[in-house]
C-alpha cells in the first residue's frame, strides 16, 4: 500500500512554502498539532526525515526536496483532473477533436481556439488536418468530432452539416509554360501532353478523390496546396488553383490564368458533425464556426517563403 497520499504531499508542500508547521496549519485551516502529527507519522512510515527542525522554523531535507519535485506535479495534475471532472459532469467532453481541410491553415483558427480556451471548460482540444476526402473520412471513422471539409460528404449519412463557403478556381500555369502559347481555350488533348499538379488525398479507406484529372493524365502528386502552387509557379505542371489564394501571384504575373473548355465548378466547404452528438464543447464549436469560413480563412498570398 502506498505510504504517500495527495493530502500528505499537500501538507509537506504547505510547510515548505510557509516555513513552519504553524504557518502551514493556518494556510490549510488546521491546528498546528494536527500538522505536526501528520508529518511525524509520514516520516515514520517512510523511514526518513522530510524536515530539519530548528525551533519553530523547519526546512526540507534532501529527501523532502526530492519528494516535492514530483509531488507538486502530482498535486497540479490532481487539481486539473478534478476541474475536468466537474466540467464533464456538466456536459463538457473530456476531448474535442477538430479536423480541418488542409487548404485552411491552422493559424487561421487561432482566435477561435483562444475563445474556446477562455471558457476554461476542461475539454482538451485536439486539432488535425486532412486533404480532400480525408476530413470526411476522419468524421466517418470517429477520428474527429467536427470537421471543416471540402466537397460533398460520403454516402450513407450519419452526419449533419452546414455550408460555410465556396471557392472559385482558376486554371493556372507559369508564364513560361508551353500552354501559354496556345491562343485559344485549352481542350483535353492539350492538357494530356503536360504534367498536372495534384494534391494527394489523405483518405485511407474512402476512394481517393481526383478533381479535374483526365484519364491517362501524367501527374505530380504533392502533399498540400502550398506545394501545388509552388510547383505550378516553377513551371512543373498545370492545374486549377483557388482564386482567392493566388490574387497576388496573378497580379505579379508569376502565375498566368488560361481559359479551358471544361472549367472547374466552385468547391463547396462544409462544417459537419456526427448526428446525435450533443456535447457542450461540440455545440460551442458548431455555433462558433457556423459562419462564412471560406474564403475568409484562406491566405491570399505568401504561400512560398
Amino acid at each position: 500500500m502506498l505510504k504517500l497520499s495527495l493530502e500528505a504531499i499537500e501538507v509537506v508542500d504547505a510547510i515548505a512554502r510557509h516555513g513552519s508547521f504553524a504557518a502551514a496549519a493556518a494556510r490549510l485551516n488546521k491546528v498546528p498539532s494536527t500538522i505536526s502529527y501528520a508529518v511525524g507519522k509520514l516520516e515514520q512510515q517512510l523511514g526518513m526525515l522530510l524536515f530539519e527542525r530548528n525551533g519553530p522554523r523547519v526546512s526540507l531535507t534532501a529527501a523532502g526536496e526530492e519528494m516535492l519535485k514530483e509531488g507538486r506535479w502530482l498535486l497540479g495534475a490532481a487539481s486539473d483532473l478534478e476541474s475536468r471532472m466537474r466540467q464533464i459532469a456538466t456536459g463538457f467532453e473530456s476531448e474535442l477533436r477538430l479536423v480541418h481541410d488542409s487548404l485552411i491553415p491552422t493559424q487561421a483558427l487561432i482566435d477561435d481556439v483562444r475563445a474556446f480556451e477562455n471558457l476554461r471548460c476542461g475539454t482538451r482540444l485536439r486539432i488535425g488536418c486532412e486533404a480532400l476526402t480525408g476530413s470526411w473520412e476522419a468524421l466517418r471513422e470517429e477520428r474527429a468530432d467536427v470537421v471543416i471539409a471540402a466537397g460533398e460528404g460520403p454516402a450513407g449519412g450519419g452526419y449533419q452539416c452546414v455550408m460555410v463557403g465556396s471557392l472559385e478556381f482558376a486554371f493556372c500555369v507559369a508564364p513560361t509554360h508551353p500552354l501559354t502559347r496556345l491562343d485559344r481555350p485549352l481542350h483535353r488533348g492539350d492538357l494530356l501532353e503536360h504534367n498536372a499538379i495534384v494534391v494527394s488525398d489523405s483518405a485511407r479507406t474512402l476512394s481517393d478523390r481526383t478533381v479535374g484529372l483526365l484519364s491517362g493524365q501524367q501527374r505530380i502528386a504533392v502533399p498540400s496546396m502550398a506545394a501545388k502552387i509552388a510547383c505550378q509557379m516553377a513551371g512543373l505542371g498545370h492545374g486549377f488553383l483557388p482564386r482567392a489564394c493566388i490574387q497576388s501571384e496573378l497580379a505579379r504575373g508569376t502565375l498566368v490564368e488560361l481559359a479551358t473548355e471544361e472549367p472547374r465548378a466552385p468547391e463547396a466547404f462544409w462544417l459537419a458533425w456526427k448526428t446525435g452528438a450533443n456535447g457542450q464543447a461540440l455545440q460551442w464549436w458548431v455555433k462558433q464556426l457556423n459562419r462564412p469560413l471560406v474564403p475568409a480563412l484562406l491566405p491570399r498570398s505568401g504561400w512560398i517563403s
